[in-house]
């Protein structure tokens, strides 16, 4: 007979365990399924595209981050993490899968540009190798891809490696967008855990802000539609989120953006 859950972190644990193995995309264990993605480097990934975000070089235009220190997770092939290198951030970026990383160094050896790039898991690495502080967190595509409980585990990395008054920056899949992320409750994951994650959860603008509400929110909106010929990745069925450390640092008496169109998430998606 066990009985040795005593911390969260043995709770975390469990939950994990509920999940089918094939169905973790988000632990070290995952590693395998992303490094089976990430293999054929000429399939038709929207986001295998050697471009940034538009929504990352937008706050950047606008002057609403400045370059400094950067931790980019979940960084797949590297085209964030470049970018804000040629933009002159000292940038970490973390990916589980070998094959990502592999991919993003070749990008940065043809770019000259100079990225630490980490295999593993952020959430083991936090404090050891990513230690911190950074004025810069930016997930394009990670955060969507966790269960529930291990929310917990994102805002305590968030908690311990961003700088006090730095940002915090994201893109992930929107609630009633083509299909793209499940919009089940958070309670059905877990009692129909052996089905996975249906390929990410889909969020609301609601559930962002009520997630990380310890956050002064700057911005949250659909990312724009980028034609293909665009120098930036765009799809409208991401949100694009950007938030502030409320603990008091370097720039925590930036104003909050008040152009009412770069706030309107029902907005009609526009080029950039």
């Amino acid at each position: 007979m066990d009985r040795d859950i005593r911390t969260v972190d043995d709770v975390l644990t469990l939950l994990d365990n509920l999940f089918a193995r094939e169905a973790d995309r988000w632990t070290a264990d995952g590693a395998p399924w992303w490094d089976s993605f990430y293999a054929d480097r000429t399939k038709p990934v929207p986001f295998f595209v050697a471009k940034p975000d538009e929504s990352l070089a937008s706050y950047v235009d606008r002057g609403l981050i400045n370059p400094g220190r950067a931790l980019d997770l979940g960084c797949g092939p590297g085209r964030n993490a470049l970018h804000l290198a040629s933009l002159g951030f000292e940038v970490d970026a973390v990916d589980l899968s070998q094959a990502a990383i592999a991919w993003a160094e070749d990008r940065a050896r043809e770019a000259g540009a100079d990225v630490r790039f980490h295999c593993g898991d952020a959430f083991a690495l936090a404090g050891a190798e990513l230690t911190g502080p950074y004025d810069l967190i930016y997930d394009s595509g990670c955060f969507h891809h966790l269960p529930p409980h291990r929310r917990i585990s994102y805002l305590g990395l968030l908690d311990d490696v961003l700088a006090p008054g730095g940002h915090f920056a994201l893109s992930c899949f929107a609630a009633g967008e083509r299909g793209m992320g499940s919009e089940l409750p958070d309670a059905s994951f877990y009692e129909q855990a052996g089905e996975g994650l249906h390929g990410g959860l889909a969020y609301t603008p609601e559930s962002l802000r009520r997630i990380f509400a310890d956050l002064t929110e700057i911005e949250l909106r659909r990312m724009h539609d980028e034609p293909s010929e665009s120098p930036y990745f765009g799809e409208p069925f991401l949100w694009t989120a950007l938030f502030r450390s409320a603990r008091a640092g370097a720039g925590a008496d930036q104003s909050r953006v008040t152009d009412p169109a770069s706030r309107d998430e029902t907005k009609a998606p526009q080029g950039r």
